[in-house]
């Protein structure tokens, strides 16, 4: 890789980066794939996630939405947290099987349907594709398969035949629970809570029919107005624990590599399902079998200005809210720029901030590809022209920076998902492309002097860099990368609440200013503009005055 690399000159940016890319890509199709650690909630340590059959074949599962209402800010936070996972797996040379399923038949969701004069399944499909609408918008790939509940009611009741016949179920006037107290020193191994935390605890009122009350429901009785499905214990609906753990069975096989889901689901969701595969005899109930699950992957809680988020406090957002005012690319490098593991604080200044920094990397992409065209021209003039050009000396410093960029990135990556890392690693890079983009005294007489040189190095910088992006999944294309600079300037606009228009008038107003001499006024229309979220800069690439979005400036009392 690095000899395709050091003799790789090529024009509009074929570089050293591009061919270490394609020299990885090639290495992790004849081989084995590249390790990946991830922190199991279970084993309560990073290990390696590897497939149970040894090859590069995986199989995901990631609990999905229960689809009565539009999807909120945490679950960006988690689908964002396990598309990285999905690119990251796949990226190393895995054969990924991402499973994601959803929720459509649920309390929220009869009620809701209810409430709306909707059938229960019309409002499931309406909202499963306002799901989709947000997954696509944040750039979250969709998953292998996405099963709902409602297609595996066959899977469902014979799951929980097995655990009734297992001596782990027992039905109860058309009602069927598991029985926790059956699984005795093992239920509680996942949350890490004892037998004693879960008894029914703040519960007013436990049903006198459960042989237990840390028992839960694995099918309910049918009630007026529900939707059921006939059962060898009468009419009725599953619990909600119980699809994933039949849905795996029938999909992925009885275990799954690698199963995910917010840290909310840990217990009781996650717990019983783990109950229920192995209380069904899944290869983990013989000694040395392969568990339920290999891994147990869990991202952190959302917060909301540091409180739990919460509609009782008022602090509740939808991802369609937040995506009127920030772009979904800046929402996704938000979330990001916290390891998914930890709590992220969600705030409007961390989300001002993120649509700067991200505005911030596009524009430099975007200015860095045009002028590496334009030198690229340069270039191959000099060469048809057969005029000299100064020696080359190895690899440049731009191509050795652009190679640690990736590699670096790439194996934070793979250490947990480290994307921190990652975002602070484009720092060096950024500016050092900047640097050439707009090279300034003695740099600029050297690179005007070699021009192949000068488009090499660029062409290094801007495809490692884009390369990066691609794998964070953040417009990495050019059409792409221009489309997200016009929604986060849009996104900045509607902040501010200023159209288009309006600002184009403050703008020939601070010019009419400074061509009077009038300074103070100019500055307090840029200060006035700041105040609300947008900044100018004079001068640049491109002349005259540009503006982006900017975290607001508060403007001090009196001013």
């Amino acid at each position: 890789a690095a000899a395709a690399a050091g003799g790789a000159r090529r024009r509009g940016g074929r570089s050293a980066a591009q061919a270490l890319r394609a020299a990885a890509a090639a290495a992790a199709s004849a081989g084995a794939p590249d390790e990946v650690v991830l922190y199991d909630t279970l084993r309560r340590e990073k290990a390696p996630g590897r497939p149970s059959g040894g090859g590069p074949g995986l199989t995901m599962y990631v609990c999905g939405v229960t689809v009565y209402d539009l999807s909120h800010i945490g679950h960006a936070r988690a689908y964002v947290a396990f598309d990285l996972l999905f690119r990251v797996l796949r990226r190393a040379g895995y054969d990924v099987t991402y499973c994601r399923n959803f929720t459509d038949v649920d309390d929220k969701i009869i009620a809701r349907a209810a409430e709306n004069g909707e059938s229960e399944r019309g409002l499931a499909e309406r909202m499963a594709t306002e799901f989709h609408r947000d997954m696509d918008a944040l750039g979250i790939l969709r998953p292998t398969l996405e099963p709902r509940a409602t297609d595996h009611m066959p899977d469902i009741i014979k799951q929980i035949e097995t655990i009734i016949e297992n001596g782990h179920g027992y039905a109860a006037d058309g009602d069927v629970y598991f029985s926790v107290p059956s699984m005795a020193g093992r239920y509680g191994r996942l949350s890490g809570r004892g037998d004693g935390d879960n008894r029914a605890g703040e519960r007013v009122v436990v049903d006198p029919r459960k042989r237990d009350p840390a028992d839960f429901a694995l099918w309910k009785a049918a009630k007026g107005g529900e939707p059921t499905w006939d059962s060898p214990w009468g009419p009725g609906r599953p619990g909600w624990h119980i699809e994933c753990s039949a849905m795996i069975e029938a999909l992925l096989g009885g275990r799954v590599d690698i199963h995910g889901g917010g840290r909310d689901l840990t217990f009781p969701h996650h717990e019983n399902e783990l109950a229920q595969a192995e209380a069904s005899c899944c290869p983990s109930c013989d000694e040395g079998g392969a568990p339920f699950a290999g891994h147990w992957v869990h991202n952190g809680f959302v917060n909301v200005d540091s409180e739990k988020m919460s509609k009782s406090l008022g602090n509740f957002f939808t991802i369609r809210d937040v995506l009127q005012q920030y772009s979904p690319a800046a929402l996704r490098f938000f979330l990001m720029g916290t390891q998914y593991r930890a709590p992220v604080n969600f705030s409007q200044r961390g989300l001002e901030e993120a649509s700067e920094r991200m505005f911030y990397i596009l524009q430099t992409l975007v200015e860095a590809q045009g002028v590496l065209t334009e030198v690229s021209g340069e270039a191959a003039a000099a060469e048809a022209a057969d005029e000299p050009q100064q020696a080359r000396r190895g690899p440049s410093d731009a191509a050795q920076m652009a190679e640690a960029l990736l590699s670096e990135a790439d194996a934070a990556l793979r250490d947990d998902i480290n994307t921190p890392a990652v975002i602070a690693g484009l720092s060096a890079p950024l500016k050092a492309l900047n640097d050439l983009v707009a090279p300034k005294g003695k740099k600029k007489k050297k690179l005007k002097a070699n021009p192949a040189q000068h488009a090499d190095d660029m062409g290094a910088l801007l495809r490692a860099l884009e390369s990066v992006l691609e794998m964070l999944g953040l417009p990495a294309a050019e059409a792409d990368r221009e489309a997200a600079l016009r929604e986060l300037r849009g996104r900045a606009l509607v902040r501010a609440e200023l159209t288009e228009e309006e600002l184009a008038g403050e703008l020939a107003a601070r010019v009419q200013a400074r061509e009077a001499k009038d300074y103070a006024r100019a500055d307090e229309i840029r200060q006035g503009l700041e105040a609300r979220g947008v900044a100018l800069l004079d001068g640049g690439v491109a002349g005259g005055t540009q503006w982006q979005p900017c975290a607001r400036v508060p403007v001090a009392a009196g001013e």
